[in-house]
């Protein structure tokens, strides 16, 4: 057990250093600032704001942005591999038919996840222009470049994550704690809750990601009873 426990483990690290390749810890500032994968990636989720310029104020805010956004790059692109390794830890645990009832739920909470995240790309450029709106001759917008990535790495990891609770409701299905006819009847009050939580959770002021938020966890719930009674319960 502990020896699986270090393989795994030196295989996440491995994967995780490899996949950091555009890390800037590997290059100089000038090679930094010209990797074409960082670059594109910086283009790419500052593409909403159109020509409004980011900036930095601390003296290390650029060298810390391009890590983060290096970093995180890196495990999404070698997340596939690293629930695989996840998944190869677990599975010598689990009995014959509770790998059989766990392995279709793994690509579904991916693809979750994905859907997730690619509702939160769309919304954003109508929650960044929607705020950008209220500015003004004498309230000139100034972004500072880390509120702005983090703006967006909350907004996409909040969907993101609130799209995987249809497992949840099917694993608790599972253990007999909901079934189908239940969540029926909660419906009205899980579309009060639904809204409730996408007002609290989206960051930023806008009213476009809460409102898309709460339709796509409303869809979602709809998309759970389904699971839920096809399950058999």
């Amino acid at each position: 057990m502990t020896q699986m426990v270090r393989q795994r483990l030196h295989h996440l690290l491995i994967i995780s250093a490899n996949s950091d390749a555009g890390s800037p810890s590997r290059y100089s500032p000038s090679a930094l600032v010209q990797l074409q994968p960082l670059r594109s990636l910086i283009t790419l989720l500052r593409s909403p704001l159109g020509a409004v310029n980011l900036y930095f104020t601390g003296v290390g805010d650029a060298f810390g942005i391009r890590m983060q956004l290096g970093l995180i790059g890196g495990i999404a692109l070698a997340m596939p591999i690293l629930l695989w390794q996840a998944w190869a830890f677990i599975s010598p645990g689990l009995t014959k038919s509770e790998r059989r009832s766990a392995r279709p739920w793994l690509p579904l909470a991916l693809l979750l996840f994905l859907i997730g995240a690619a509702v939160a790309w769309s919304v954003l450029p109508f929650a960044v222009g929607f705020l950008l709106s209220f500015a003004s001759a004498d309230l000139l917008p100034m972004i500072a470049a880390d509120r702005y990535f983090g703006f967006v790495g909350g907004l996409i990891l909040v969907f993101a994550l609130a799209a995987e609770y249809p497992i949840l409701l099917v694993f608790l299905s599972r253990v007999g704690i909901i079934t189908s006819a239940k969540l029926r009847t909660w419906r009205r009050g899980a579309v009060v809750a639904i809204v409730i939580l996408s007002t609290i959770a989206t960051p930023g002021t806008d009213i476009v990601s809460p409102l898309i938020l709460a339709v796509t966890l409303l869809i979602l719930y709809e998309f759970s009873i389904i699971l839920v009674r096809a399950g058999g319960k």
